[in-house]
């Protein structure tokens, strides 16, 4: 039996479970304080990593206001270490000579991700186009990376490569939040690394924001139920 008949997903108990516009607002105006202060344009400082790490953590506050999300308290606490390591690692970018360091928060952040997108199914399939973006990205990105940051920027590719395909797998937000967290990624090594962009920054922080508040949203979705 397609279980999906019993329980469709636009029943007004799964409706329900979405949190409404004014549980975002705190999100929404620090997303908004930032990008008006536009804090990347000034000298590193504390206010500069707090402006910059507040949305994340409204995000935190928002699932902990909400324990009984619709994919489960596990789902959600998993989702809620991982944006606290996003925000430690948005803290650390702040400063250059801390990049590695801010690295290393967000691999811990992706691996958070994965486990809680789960590996069932498992749709290996997937692996397919994510291979054939990431590996010419990476070779290109690996001839302008510093020696001393190959191994770290490597293990992380891996672990944001992991966290894309287990989003799209599961579906949902959490498929949206997985594309734009490795578009934000994509931008910000390019950014970084090989060539400045026009707007960079503001194309990397739009599509990071972006990422984390649809993977948080996935925590009120159940994940798709596949039959194959």
């Amino acid at each position: 039996m397609d279980v999906r008949r019993e329980r469709p997903s636009h029943s007004p108990r799964s409706s329900a479970q979405q949190p409404h516009l004014g549980s975002l607002s705190p999100f929404l105006l620090t997303c908004t304080a930032y990008f008006l202060l536009w804090i990347p344009e000034d000298p590193p400082s504390r206010l500069g990593a707090l402006v910059k790490c507040l949305p994340v953590l409204c995000l935190v506050g928002l699932l902990r206001a909400n324990p009984g999300s619709g994919s489960g308290g596990g789902y959600s606490l998993r989702l809620q270490v991982a944006l606290l390591f996003s925000a430690l690692g948005d803290v650390f970018l702040i400063w250059p000579e801390n990049f590695r360091y801010g690295v290393l928060a967000f691999g811990m952040a992706q691996l958070l991700y994965s486990w809680a997108f789960g590996f069932s199914p498992l749709r290996s399939g997937l692996l397919v186009p994510i291979l054939l973006y990431s590996l010419p990205f990476s070779g290109l990105l690996l001839l302008h990376l510093p020696p001393d940051l190959v191994l770290s920027v490597s293990a992380y590719g891996l672990a944001l490569s992991t966290t894309l395909w287990r989003g799209l797998a599961r579906g949902g937000s959490a498929r949206w939040g997985a594309l734009f967290f490795a578009t934000s990624d994509s931008f910000l090594s390019w950014h970084t690394f090989i060539q400045p962009l026009a707007h960079g920054r503001l194309l990397i922080m739009a599509t990071y924001y972006a990422a984390q508040l649809l993977i948080t949203l996935s925590a009120f979705q159940s994940p798709k139920l596949k039959t194959h």
